[in-house]
């Protein structure tokens, strides 16, 4: 019999744990943003709705001519563009490595795919939104290295399936994938789940902890302050992510890595803590990237699916990420 596994499950969980967080410890105030962080709005013809994202700028970006590697970190399920920049040190980390441009985009709770359908009206194609769209904005209106070679993506838990999804899909656009704690088998774990004819039903709240989950839902969605798209209710998508097991497997990383040919391959890191249960989906994709001879860093350290553990990890990802950036770029003896 297949065992039900739901992704919302487990991150609803997480988020619920981190309700009895006071406001203040889980998101900064306005007054608290980090130097060089700023909020991008715009239009994002892909889902059909003004979005946000987050952008750090080195230090001595308005006073230069030079163009800057980008790298594009996506936040987890249930959290938001503010998230890495305000909560989780990315921003500290940008402005020290400070020849980099580091974009923090917002994804909702879309897993970052093309729904196959949509319901009320609703527009959702997320992979196209953070590759035509964040992607298109950022090149358009910053010095960026506008090319493979100065361009990476990464992010957590979800975010970490999504940059693994789209880095594989879209080799050409980067030449490095990173992944922090990443929930790297939900297309394959959704695939088992339609063939074997299982419906998706949406994950429940603990009664206990929907006074503390409402109240988190809606200090979170004053700073996110979206219209229609600030609560989780509104940033869950309406429809299905996919109908079929070949639109699940289309978007597998252990499926379409091995559609890039090794000569186009990005560079790979991973890492996770020893006590999340995700690490398990790490060491395998290991595994079958050791099997069949392709580069990679990978890391593991104490720590859980948490915030204490992303603060920690995402200086380490960045720096790594940072540096194969400089290298193929030529900046680097």
């Amino acid at each position: 019999m297949l065992r039900r596994f739901s992704w919302q499950s487990f991150l609803i969980s997480y988020l619920c744990s981190m309700a009895a967080v006071s406001a203040q410890e889980l998101e900064l105030s306005p007054a608290e943003i980090p130097p060089g962080l700023s909020t991008v709005e715009f239009f994002g013809s892909a889902v059909n709705r003004n979005m946000k994202f987050d952008i750090v700028l080195p230090q001595d970006y308005e006073t230069s001519s030079q163009r800057y590697p980008v790298l594009y970190l996506l936040h987890g399920y249930m959290q938001n563009y503010t998230t890495w920049g305000r909560n989780l040190a990315a921003s500290f980390y940008a402005r020290n490595l400070n020849d980099l441009i580091l974009v923090l985009p917002d994804g909702g709770n879309s897993w970052y795919v093309n729904y196959a359908s949509n319901g009320a009206g609703q527009l959702n194609n997320w992979e196209d939104h953070i590759i035509k769209d964040v992607i298109r904005h950022v090149d358009e209106n910053f010095r960026t290295e506008a090319r493979r070679e100065g361009r990476a993506i990464a992010g957590l838990s979800m975010g970490g399936f999504g940059a693994f999804a789209l880095g594989l899909r879209h080799p050409q656009m980067f030449i490095s994938i990173g992944s922090t704690s990443g929930a790297l088998s939900y297309a394959r774990t959704e695939a088992a789940r339609i063939e074997a004819g299982v419906e998706d039903v949406p994950a429940q709240h603990n009664p206990e902890n929907q006074a503390q989950f409402e109240q988190v839902d809606a200090f979170i969605a004053e700073i996110v302050a979206m219209p229609g798209f600030s609560t989780q209710e509104e940033r869950t998508p309406l429809g299905k992510a996919f109908d079929s097991v070949e639109q699940a497997k289309a978007y597998d990383p252990f499926e379409i890595i091995y559609n890039v040919q090794k000569s186009q391959m990005p560079h790979i890191y991973l890492d996770s803590g020893t006590e999340d249960g995700l690490i398990q989906e790490a060491r395998e994709l290991v595994q079958l990237l050791m099997v069949n001879n392709v580069p990679f860093d990978y890391m593991q350290s104490r720590g859980q699916h948490n915030s204490e553990y992303w603060r920690r990890s995402v200086g380490h990802m960045m720096t790594i990420q940072h540096e194969v950036m400089q290298r193929a770029l030529g900046n680097r003896p």
